[in-house]
């Protein structure tokens, strides 16, 4: 039995089986995604989704492939498409089965006929491998195979339009095709020689409807060319594929179990979390076209093909913690170092959007990345011999001002914000307006410039120049901020830290953002502080699924995230539970509490293994619900949420294995 496994009675049930979401990616930027029935809900949603150079951004090329198969007399429609009031065909009513080990495999039973489906990516190619294999037949049939195409950026949709190039050419047992100018060409083959019957036609108004939900358009026509036939018999094997050039037919089935063959299998709750990790690192070499050169980029969640600095910091210590190679790691920081201008580093928001740089915590986090790459490299001359002057740079802009009103004070605490601009992870907007701004002071950003600093001093050679230099300008403010730090956010009456302060006063909302500053190797808090604020934040915040991001003893608390795009941005940071900041409760909690702890906070690591088949199958989605029972929302797989859980089970497990008693 597989691990993850729905059965007939969970896949014909709709309002179960369109909830269950699955993403797979090449790690080069190519992916695919649907729900587990392969009925699209959602514009991002699609069979083969590449970037596209030449043109800018990431695009559905095949949003479906539908099958038909006749046999006796009678046809069967296999495809599952939802159209104004109804959905058609059904192909969801002939599921018997589906396994997502090694690659997801649906099982169909179509009377006297069984034929099953996998589908997958060929790693660091754009092409998509679909495989059907007749396990069942008394008679011969007929597999009819209609390809959906969209052509399209992943944030928009396509309407029926005389623009579309309908041309198509015969290619070794396939067709190519290049719908409009600007994108790679199609070609489509399959591995037994198939008739092609050229048949051009539009299908309108499919729609999406999480899209609809989102209060977004929601209907979009899709162009079919025409369709691959073959005739089948018992123990028979098809293969399709769709990529940006010709292969030779004969080595499609050779290429399709080389790749599954190389899969991780998803048979753990571990090794589910190492195949979704490994999807999030994004490898790409340098084209002709290109002058940026060969990159290393961690994509925060597919769907949305949003990348940056803050996220990739976050994620990539616990992404590289999958293999132990720290290859990826240094390559990441490489890569977001020949991005970066003066102190910031880029925040993309989706595929199409321009690189913006307005995360004020974004270069404080690329101090804590680097902190946790010495860690792992074991060897802080090196890291300064290669990473010294950036460092240095980093703090001086902070230190003498920048962008955004960024600048040292007095006491040595960072200000920073300018209205219009949410410039924390806290950065959700409605109506062109951040939710939470958070101008002035926020804690976690000041926690983590004391740690940048202190982390600084600890790597800055003392018998080089720029060593010295950094020991002899910054070795003093560490205490300062210490005691600014305590001054300016501690209250022992209320028993946990302010939030933000700023010349308006004090914002004395209960926020998971105090746990960074608890949990930071260089924190400024006292051990008497650090565990007033975990009880606080435990009693009020802690979920099986993280963290809240506001208690639900606040007025503007929301337990229950949905409706329209702003509705949910509205409630975004209002209450939904955040896994990725379980992490730095989990390792807080733990250096102070040591044993006595660690049962309960494994129960919380173990706890995850309990959404590997709810949402995005074999994966951990963006938020949580902050009332019970905290069901999944957001996108289904998110690359820090992902990570700090890997991170937060290696924690736990090297510090078990450190403090085992010793048996005599």
């Amino acid at each position: 039995m597989s691990y993850i496994q729905f059965d007939k009675t969970q896949l014909v049930n709709l309002g179960y089986s369109l909830s269950k979401e699955i993403i797979r990616s090449n790690k080069s930027g190519a992916y695919a995604s649907s729900t587990i029935i392969g009925c699209n809900t959602k514009r991002f949603h699609g069979l083969l989704v590449v970037p596209q150079p030449d043109i800018g951004g990431v695009h559905v090329i095949i949003s479906s492939l539908d099958e038909t198969v006749f046999v006796n007399h009678a046809s069967y429609d296999l495809g599952v498409h939802k159209y104004p009031g109804n959905f058609n065909p059904k192909g969801y009513i002939y599921l018997r089965d589906y396994v997502a080990d090694p690659v997801p495999k649906l099982t169909y039973r179509l009377g006297d006929v069984v034929l099953t489906k996998e589908k997958l990516l060929v790693e660091h190619e754009n092409r998509t491998l679909v495989r059907y294999v007749v396990e069942e037949a008394k008679s011969s049939l007929t597999l009819r195979l209609s390809p959906f195409l969209s052509f399209r950026n992943v944030t928009a949709l396509k309407r029926a339009n005389g623009d579309i190039n309908q041309h198509y050419e015969n290619i070794n047992q396939g067709i190519k095709t290049n719908l409009y100018p600007g994108y790679d060409d199609l070609y489509m083959q399959l591995s037994p020689n198939p008739r092609f019957i050229y048949e051009p036609n539009w299908y309108y108004n499919l729609e999406y409807p999480e899209d609809m939900e989102l209060g977004m358009d929601y209907q979009e026509d899709l162009y079919v060319p025409g369709h691959f036939e073959v005739t089948l018999h018992k123990g028979d094997t098809v293969i399709f594929t769709g990529g940006p050039d010709e292969v030779k037919p004969g080595n499609l089935l050779r290429m399709f179990n080389t790749q599954t063959r190389n899969r991780t299998p998803r048979n753990s709750f571990e090794n589910c979390l190492k195949v979704t990790a490994e999807q999030f690192v994004l490898k790409t070499k340098s084209s002709g076209k290109s002058r940026r050169g060969d990159r290393t980029d961690v994509i925060a969640s597919y769907q949305l093909y949003r990348k940056g600095g803050r996220d990739a910091f976050i994620a990539i210590p616990g992404l590289s913690l999958i293999t132990g190679d720290l290859k990826n790691f240094k390559g990441l920081l490489d890569t977001m170092l020949s991005d970066r201008k003066g102190p910031f580093f880029p925040f993309w928001e989706s595929s199409d959007a321009e690189a913006s740089y307005e995360a004020m915590d974004a270069p404080l986090w690329f101090f804590w990345a680097l902190q946790q790459y010495t860690k792992q490299l074991g060897d802080k001359s090196a890291v300064w011999k290669y990473y010294g002057a950036v460092v240095r740079e980093i703090l001086e802009a902070y230190r003498e001002g920048t962008d955004y009103q960024i600048k040292m004070q007095k006491d040595g605490l960072l200000y920073g914000g300018v209205p219009g601009k949410a410039l924390t992870w806290m950065n959700a907007y409605v109506d062109g307006k951040p939710v939470t701004p958070r101008i002035g002071m926020p804690v976690e950003i000041n926690a983590l410039w004391y740690n940048a600093i202190q982390f600084a001093l600890e790597i800055a050679g003392p018998r080089s120049t720029e060593g010295k230099k950094v020991i002899a300008e910054w070795k003093h403010v560490p205490a300062l901020i210490e005691k600014s730090f305590e001054a300016t956010y501690w209250d022992a009456q209320k028993g946990y830290l302010a939030d933000n302060v700023n010349k308006d006063g004090k914002d004395w909302s209960v926020r998971p953002n105090q746990v960074i500053a608890a949990a930071l190797p260089y924190s400024p808090l006292r051990e008497e502080i650090r565990k007033s604020v975990l009880k606080v934040v435990k009693e009020e915040l802690l979920t099986p699924r993280g963290l809240r991001s506001l208690s639900p003893k606040h007025p503007d608390y929301r337990g229950r995230f949905g409706g329209t795009l702003d509705q949910r941005n509205k409630v975004y940071h209002q209450g939904c539970v955040w896994p990725w900041l379980l992490g730095y409760f989990v390792e807080a909690y733990i250096n102070i509490y040591e044993r006595e702890v660690l049962p309960e906070m494994t129960a919380l690591y173990e706890g995850f293994e309990e959404v590997m088949p709810e949402h995005g199958i074999s994966s951990i989605s963006e938020i949580y619900e902050g009332d019970p029972p905290h069901q999944p929302k957001g996108v289904i797989s998110q690359a820090w949420n992902v990570a700090e859980v890997i991170r937060m089970g290696k924690f736990i497990k090297d510090f078990d294995r450190s403090t085992q008693p010793v048996t005599l």
